[in-house]
């Protein structure tokens, strides 16, 4: 709990906390009409799809500051020495990102699909997707930024890293959001996005770990 306080604390101090995603996305929400068009029925064929896109995109913004100020400072050796496993000290920093960045974002993102176009009785299958989708952002841009560690364009390296990895949640959650409004089958793809998450929770530590005692050799 220390620790998670201090990264919460820190995510405020460094970037502002949500702010630049949250304000990333809400730009990119009131620019894709008028690239799209602004035609109804035009922009509720790709708005759970458009939201999902905007939501890991807007997941890259912060995930450079993860890892790299405690490298630079000196405070991940202090806490790969400390009680914690590193393991442990890594998803803690990933569950600080996701109340930082993910959860909010998971607030907003009915709010941007239903401007986009899609159904205001869809709002709750959104908020919980986008918040497990948050969560697997969360852990596997984690991953990117311990591997991007001590490299140059470390931002560039995270995102070329990370975007492949984002794109199996991104397709359940679009999936789960569309076949909700068009009462398809939903629970599929949304326990796909579940399972996908989890997963990315529990393996993406150890990777983590590796990749700081890696770049602090």
């Amino acid at each position: 709990m220390v620790l998670l306080r201090r990264e919460l604390a820190l995510a405020w101090a460094r970037g502002g906390g949500p702010l630049l995603a949250l304000g990333f996305f809400a730009a990119a929400v009131v620019m894709l009409p008028l690239s799209l068009g602004p035609e109804p029925a035009r922009l509720a064929r790709v708005a759970a799809g458009a939201a999902w896109v905007l939501l890991a995109l807007a997941s890259l913004l912060s995930l450079d500051r993860m890892f790299e100020p405690d490298f630079e400072d000196g405070a991940l050796d202090l806490l790969s020495l400390g009680p914690l496993p590193l393991e442990a000290v890594a998803a803690v920093k990933c569950l600080a990102q996701w109340l930082v960045t993910g959860a909010p974002l998971a607030l907003a993102a009915p709010i941007g699909a239903i401007a986009l176009g899609a159904k205001p009785a869809a709002a709750p299958i959104i908020a919980a997707a986008a918040a497990l989708g948050g969560l697997a952002f969360a852990f596997l841009g984690g991953a990117g930024a311990a591997l991007a560690l001590a490299s140059r364009r470390g931002g560039l390296l995270i995102a070329v890293i990370v975007l492949p990895l984002l794109t199996p949640p991104v397709i359940f959650g679009g999936a789960a959001i569309d076949n909700f409004q068009n009462g398809l089958p939903w629970l599929t793809p949304f326990s796909l996005l579940a399972a996908y998450a989890l997963a990315a929770a529990a393996l993406t530590p150890f990777a983590m770990a590796g990749a700081c005692r890696n770049a602090a050799s």
